[in-house]
């Protein structure tokens, strides 16, 4: 397999661990699972021999580890339980990848002057796995063109945040980034407007009108978008409150935005 098909396949995987979580991924047909990880110093025990039985009937290879590279796989020790399985998410994809298919489809067609017009969420440092499951959530089940989350700094997506978002997580069209500040500046270099939420802004939300391309980005549950962020945002929206409430929870704003245009048309 060559580097950049290699690259490609492996930025669609997300690991799971624990047993729980790992039975129900393998008992749902629907979620295509592509290998599953089990420790050599697992005491073979009722929940093991499900998940080997399960694994062959669904043709899933098994790969036994030592415990060390088994926590190498799932990266969390302390919780795995000897057992971790890797699933292959066709709508997840690095965001460079998604650049590059929105400007080859531009350039596929001569009456396209541009790439077409795309609307993003975009998190900072968003940890609550809640949050982020609910977020996920509402990103899949609206007309956005999916949600730009980095690797790093974010919760992981864990059984908790499977759980929260429903299992849409697997169908979640997700875009991943190293380094946020730089994937979020590749977007406004292909013409995006960076937009923040900020309560002094004049502008609302529902009256926001992007003339183009647009990323949303929402910040951490405490102290919102950090300010490499903010600096790099060219537009700030506001949604009016009521009643001296101040703000509303990250993943409520964000099905919000999510259903920007459905709600204002």
């Amino acid at each position: 397999m060559a580097y950049a098909d290699k690259k490609h396949f492996f930025d669609q995987m997300i690991t799971v661990y624990g047993r729980k979580p790992v039975l129900e991924v393998l008992r749902d047909p629907a979620i295509p699972v592509y290998r599953l990880h089990l420790a050599q110093s697992n005491r073979r025990d009722n929940n093991i021999e499900e998940m080997s039985t399960l694994a062959s009937q669904r043709g899933i290879e098994v790969h036994e580890h030592s415990r060390e590279q088994l926590s190498r796989i799932s990266k969390n020790k302390r919780q795995d339980q000897g057992v971790a399985v890797d699933i292959q998410c066709s709508s997840h994809r690095d965001y460079q990848d998604f650049l590059a298919a929105q400007n080859q489809l531009a350039d596929g067609d001569a009456s396209v002057i541009e790439a077409p017009a795309m609307q993003l969420i975009a998190l900072d440092r968003i940890t609550n796995p809640q949050n982020l499951g609910m977020i996920i959530r509402s990103v899949c089940a609206s007309p956005m063109d999916g949600l730009l989350l980095p690797r790093d700094g974010c919760a992981s997506l864990s059984a908790l945040v499977i759980k929260a978002s429903a299992g849409t997580l697997f169908r979640c069209p997700l875009l991943r980034c190293d380094n946020l500040n730089q994937a979020l500046a590749d977007f406004s270099q292909q013409g995006a407007d960076i937009v923040t939420l900020s309560a002094d802004s004049k502008t609302s939300l529902l009256d926001y009108q992007p003339s183009g391309s647009v990323v949303y980005v929402l910040g951490n549950e405490s102290d919102g978008v950090s300010p490499e962020v903010r600096a790099l945002a060219n537009t700030h929206v506001s949604i009016p409150m009521n009643n001296d409430v101040e703000s509303l929870n990250v993943a409520v704003t964000a099905s919000l935005i999510a259903f920007r245009d459905l709600l204002s048309s």
